[in-house]
């Protein structure tokens, strides 16, 4: 099956969550996966030293099969961006699936897709979801039909693995997976805040929010 993603970037967009998917889907063969913006041109990640070119503009990109919305330190001013929430409104009719990456749901939210339906973001503002509408789930990926959502950052590549083997085989993803060698090892068991020592959640707050003041 031959299908064409679509990522939208905005200024300040966390990186992990546009390239962690991309790196997955991007290795299908016949698959295209184009980064688009209002305009096509350069759009710099929310640490400000990383730059992604969008070759495509929504204009050009009425229709892809599948949307991946990234989150980022700017996700709640981007939220306003009528062009963006326009565009996702518009492309989710025509989509097979539109999902998102840690805040990114918030920009589903902002486009009205997330009324009623089950899904998640960063553990740090899961409950604030339920303010567009939508009923958090604390999970790593969460399908609600067309509409599927991970969690914080890294979780986009186990949510790209999963769209893989449903689009196509467990076979295929599981090759993929292989390929790109994702083999998770961490060195600490605290990448969840249930799993995390005592104290560290406010420590990586205070780094979130540092990449925050930094746009």
């Amino acid at each position: 099956m031959i299908l064409h993603v679509a990522i939208p970037l905005y200024s300040g967009f966390t990186a992990l969550d546009a390239v962690g998917p991309y790196t997955v889907l991007a290795f299908v063969p016949d698959w295209t996966v184009t980064f688009v913006a209002n305009e096509p041109g350069p759009v710099t990640d929310d640490q400000g030293t990383l730059t992604l070119a969008a070759t495509a503009s929504y204009t050009d990109t009425p229709s892809p099969d599948v949307i991946v919305v990234p989150g980022g330190a700017s996700t709640f001013t981007a939220m306003t961006d009528r062009a963006l929430t326009g565009w996702l409104a518009s492309a989710h009719e025509h989509a097979r699936w539109t999902t998102s990456v840690c805040t990114g749901s918030f920009l589903l939210g902002a486009a009205g897709l997330l009324t009623g339906r089950r899904a998640t973001t960063h553990w740090a503002l899961l409950e604030k979801l339920a303010e567009t509408g939508a009923e958090p789930v604390r999970e790593r990926v969460v399908h609600d039909g067309q509409i599927v959502t991970a969690a914080g950052v890294s979780a986009g590549i186990d949510m790209a693995l999963t769209l893989l083997a449903q689009a196509t085989d467990d076979a295929t993803a599981q090759a993929v997976q292989l390929a790109i060698e994702y083999d998770p090892q961490p060195p600490f068991e605290s990448g969840s805040p249930q799993a995390a020592p005592a104290g560290l959640a406010a420590q990586a707050m205070s780094l979130i929010s540092a990449v925050g003041r930094s746009r």
